[in-house]
């Protein structure tokens, strides 16, 4: 009775979410301002109903309902409990579903924001997000019924794909799925602003909080992943630049050009038409994400391949809200002001600058996923585009994007002075080559790039903390003197500022990390117990090999003792393969032994009578990679406390006349 009372609660969000997309056009026509209220209750009933049946498809699967089609081809009564509850999102029905839930929940909170957003803009908002959410909701209903019913009922499942049994899977899709919905909002007040025709810094204030945190979800979402593959996929890699793996990668850059381009917006009133295009362009990004993971027109680990009749309606809403949103922008950008001017040289330059190779960043991504998939609709010959290309053409965009980052920092606002912006950033630059130098040195006849690399994240960092000092001690006659001053003004700078430094230093640690790895190290052998094998600085003896049992799998799996050079015990791990009776599937599962910020990676290769083949690998200060995501996220929600995140833009108010006056002409 409960899955069907779920099945009823989403077929009537379909019906209040198209009330939801309705009412703010009716209340433009008729200006009529309780069908605007009427808006905000519709969106809070929708997010109710798709939250009881997000919430009667979770109870269906924790409690083993094997009369539900999606629970037998996903679940398992020996599957642990955990896993039962993240099995809702792993497959195609229940992660739609779950897309749609942050989807409503979004339009919920934007309909409870009173004082952050305009009456008439959180309306159109909210109308505009109210027809995203009905396309989708009847795409749900009609091609992906979740609570669709089997009968006669099996006595068991078919358990979850065993590769997405892990920690790291339950968490990483929802973190992705507020990211990559989170910016439906950022698209939303676009469309509304351009249907109103008016964006000014009174939008860019109301729209930049949700911008930041779907950027910071984002972030977190694609860290998460990317440490999945690393240590689950068992081949020691954090990113091979795989279709869906660069499907969250576009909207993540575009997302980070539209936070810096809405602070140009909010703060001199200009880039209005580059911001709304961008708001455009980061949900389109994340609706072609969901085209090619669900479409079926790829197979990946990361991806549900479903039939062909799905990839069509995910294609026509494609057209619908890509074709149209650009089609009004192309209509309604031409009418809107023009905001502020400012020098070339000067913090809002900069910070264009940043978007130009951000946006040029994307479209590299964009080109080198796209190009093999259509090449082989076209003319059905298979290419392969990988590291290599995305290697020679990205890097070369964010190694310049990196140097502007504390540069433009450094510039003051409309007009900015290069040479004293150089002097400020003296430090930074000599503390980064004497990094590089150290690196280098301490690792000579090893890559050259490495060093480079670890130079440019220390001056990333440096020019952030600097951001921060040069602030706190001020400039001319107003300059600190006393270490003391200076300490005072920092802890009573805005939080956004902090944020703002702390994400900037993210990416710094994420560099260093990610350059680090041109130091790693990797060693294969077919070993038999008491048998060694080195990688790096470190020494692993298997000291056997045992089977063990799991609640729904067997494993076979090596022992290892880890030692240094010099004979010491740094510590255990193991590594096993696993087979799922139920999947009939068999699975890798590497083991790590963190050492500081670096890792020994283990992977157990197949298992013969004479021996098991390992893999063993060295990552040094690979934990950076994953650590400076976390910093840039920890910077944006930072900046998400700062008052000014959620309080409305002062708004001009009307000045009544004195009894008497002659209006002005």
């Amino acid at each position: 009775m409960l899955v069907e009372t779920g099945h009823f609660a989403l077929a009537l969000a379909l019906a209040l979410s198209l009330v939801q997309a309705v009412l703010p056009v009716w209340a433009a026509r008729s200006g009529e301002p309780a069908l605007r209220q009427a808006t905000v209750q519709a969106a809070l009933a929708s997010f109710a109903c798709v939250l009881f049946a997000f919430a009667a498809l979770t109870f269906a699967h924790v409690t083993s309902d094997f009369s539900v089609q999606n629970v037998v081809e996903n679940s398992h009564t020996a599957k642990p409990l955990i896993y039962k509850i993240s099995g809702v999102w792993g497959n195609h029905e229940g992660s739609m579903l779950l897309w749609i839930l942050i989807l409503t929940l979004f339009g919920a909170l934007v309909a409870v924001a009173r004082n952050a957003v305009p009456p008439v803009l959180r309306a159109n908002t909210l109308g505009v997000q109210g027809f995203i959410t009905f396309v989708f909701v009847l795409f749900l209903v009609t091609t992906s019924n979740p609570f669709a019913r089997v009968s006669p009922a099996p006595l068991e499942g078919r358990d979850l794909n065993p590769l997405l049994q892990d920690a790291g899977l339950a968490i990483h899709p929802p973190l992705l799925y507020v990211g990559y919905v989170g910016f439906s909002i950022t698209f939303a007040f676009a469309v509304a602003a351009l249907i109103d025709g008016r964006i000014d810094a009174v939008w860019a204030r109301a729209v930049r909080p949700w911008t930041l945190a779907a950027w910071s979800f984002l972030t977190l979402g694609i860290a998460m992943g990317s440490y999945w593959a690393y240590y689950e996929l068992g081949w020691g890699g954090w990113w091979f630049w795989d279709p869906v793996e660069n499907a969250s990668l576009m909207p993540w850059i575009a997302g980070t050009a539209l936070v810096h381009s809405t602070v140009v917006m909010e703060k001199r009133d200009a880039l209005k038409v580059w911001t709304v295009l961008l708001a455009i362009l980061t949900f389109s990004l994340s609706l072609l994400g969901t085209f090619i993971v669900r479409s079926g027109v790829l197979t990946s680990v990361h991806s549900f391949a479903v039939d062909p009749t799905r990839g069509v309606f995910i294609l026509a809403i494609l057209v619908l809200f890509i074709g149209g949103s650009l089609t009004l922008f192309a209509w309604r950008a031409p009418l809107l002001r023009q905001g502020g001017l400012f020098a070339p040289i000067s913090r809002e330059g900069s910070l264009v600058l940043n978007n130009l190779f951000l946006v040029a960043a994307c479209a590299t991504v964009l080109v080198g996923t796209l190009y093999p998939l259509l090449l082989e609709m076209l003319t059905g010959d298979k290419i392969s585009v990988g590291p290599p290309f995305f290697n020679a053409t990205f890097i070369p965009l964010a190694v310049p994007l990196l140097l502007i980052v504390p540069f433009g920092q450094a510039l003051a606002w409309k007009r900015g002075d290069v040479l004293a912006a150089a002097q400020r950033l003296f430090t930074a630059l000599a503390l980064a080559l004497v990094v590089g130098l150290a690196a280098l040195a301490l690792t000579w006849g090893g890559p050259v790039l490495a060093p480079v690399g670890v130079g440019l994240g220390a001056y990333v960092i440096v020019g952030a903390a600097l951001e921060i000092v040069g602030r706190a001690r001020g400039y001319g006659a107003n300059r600190a003197r006393s270490a003391g001053v200076v300490a005072r003004r920092a802890f009573g700078l805005p939080r956004s500022a902090w944020g703002t430094a702390l994400a900037h230093a993210g990416v710094g640690v994420a560099v260093i990390g990610i350059a680090a790895q041109g130091w790693a190290t990797e060693a294969l052998a077919t070993l038999k117990p008491g048998g060694t094998l080195a990688s790096g600085s470190y020494v692993a003896t298997l000291d056997r090999v045992a089977p063990r049992s799991g609640p729904n799998y067997e494993e076979t799996a090596a022992f290892l003792t880890i030692r240094d050079r010099d004979g010491h015990v740094i510590g255990h791990l193991d590594t096993g393969k696993r087979f799922y009776p139920s999947r009939q599937m068999a699975v890798t599962e590497s083991g790590l032994l963190t050492v500081g910020l670096s890792q020994v990676y283990a992977s157990l290769g197949e298992v013969q009578p004479d021996g098991v083949g390992l893999r063993l690998y060295y990552k040094p200060l690979v934990l950076l990679i994953w650590l400076g995501a976390a910093v840039m996220a920890a910077g944006g929600g930072l900046s998400l406390t700062d008052r000014r995140m959620r309080v409305g833009a002062p708004v001009r108010a009307k000045v009544k006349p004195l009894p008497g006056a002659v209006p002005a002409e």
